[in-house]
């Protein structure tokens, strides 16, 4: 669960492998998943690829009309159920409801999340992208743990990001409360809290043989980016200056389908048991950033989104953050 453990598989998949591709002689019939975020962009692809396999799948939702209208189209047994994550409390019924209905839950993929968005506050005052992608996620799976430790083999996936790269844990100052919010470093923080969290979750999973890992799912265009204005996606490369999908997207995007393939890898893949909180991409684990390498910025993981001792800080702080520690 360390930057020695982030040695690639060679799993024979690839940048453009598709979920169903990852997916295929899987059976996952009598297993339960709970995707958050499971109504939009690579989660809902996420949805579609687990139900398909026979999975049971509870997908929580903030607006209920629109999950009702994107998941209508979809087979499988998918229900939904109310949850907020930048609301502890809702957050906390969820799981509550959950525990009351389930047996045990042997998926939990944490898909949703925030990018880049104006500086905001949730919960008790933390910074909006912090709070929701990790914090939200944290009581969450905190309040699900009595269902994942009765599954034999439970597994827990948490979105990271190639963002993590933009920063590590700013440990003395998480909420940007001194230093002037930047949306890019506070994303970056959330998506290396996501990282660290599946290498501490590991730990917590061991005595009951579940495993937890990071994925980077890609650059894919979903509802993700609602936040960015198009000036600020032309400057990034992502769009030209017509509005539309520049070359450069076009030939390393991938689309929400390929990109929900190394959540489902990590979910299911039998490669992955004996390799706890690994950070993977690609439905492979991720090779340690080469800072040599020109695509350094976007491919492999850093070692502080991979440092146990990390991993352990950010879970005590966060356990005090709840009110737990």
């Amino acid at each position: 669960m360390s930057v020695s453990d982030q040695t690639p598989l060679q799993s024979g998949f690839h940048a453009r492998s598709s979920a169903a591709e990852v997916l295929d002689g899987i059976d996952l019939t009598g297993q339960t998943a709970i995707v958050t975020g499971g109504y939009s962009g690579i989660g809902l692809e996420t949805v579609r690829a687990l139900a398909g396999k026979g999975a049971k799948i509870i997908v929580p939702v903030r607006s209920p009309a629109k999950a009702e209208e994107t998941l209508a189209g979809l087979k499988g047994d998918i229900t939904t159920a109310p949850m907020d994550l930048a609301d502890l409390a809702s957050v906390r019924g969820f799981a509550a409801a959950m525990r009351e209905a389930l047996p045990r839950l042997d998926l939990l993929i944490n898909n949703a999340g925030i990018m880049a968005c104006p500086e905001a506050r949730v919960g008790p005052g933390w910074e909006s992208q912090f709070g929701i992608c990790h914090m939200g996620h944290f009581a969450l799976t905190r309040g699900l743990m009595p269902l994942i430790e009765q599954a034999p083999a439970a597994r827990v996936v948490a979105l990271s990001s190639t963002a993590h790269k933009l920063s590590d844990i700013i440990w003395d100052d998480i909420n940007f409360e001194r230093a002037p919010y930047d949306k890019w470093r506070a994303y970056g923080q959330a998506k290396t809290a996501n990282a660290l969290f599946a290498n501490a979750l590991s730990r917590r999973l061991k005595p009951t043989g579940g495993l937890a890992f990071a994925v980077h799912p890609g650059g894919i265009f979903t509802p993700l980016q609602r936040h960015l204005p198009k000036e600020e996606m032309i400057a990034l490369g992502w769009l030209g200056e017509d509005g539309e999908m520049s070359e450069m997207a076009k030939a390393g995007f991938k689309t929400p389908e390929q990109g929900a393939s190394t959540t489902v890898w990590a979910a299911t893949s039998p490669s992955l048991a004996g390799k706890p909180g690994v950070y993977c991409e690609n439905a492979d684990i991720a090779a340690v950033t080469d800072p040599d390498s020109p695509m350094a910025r976007y491919v492999g993981v850093d070692p502080h989104a991979c440092d146990d001792a990390s991993a352990e800080r950010l879970w005590g702080l966060s356990e005090g953050l709840l009110g737990e520690g």
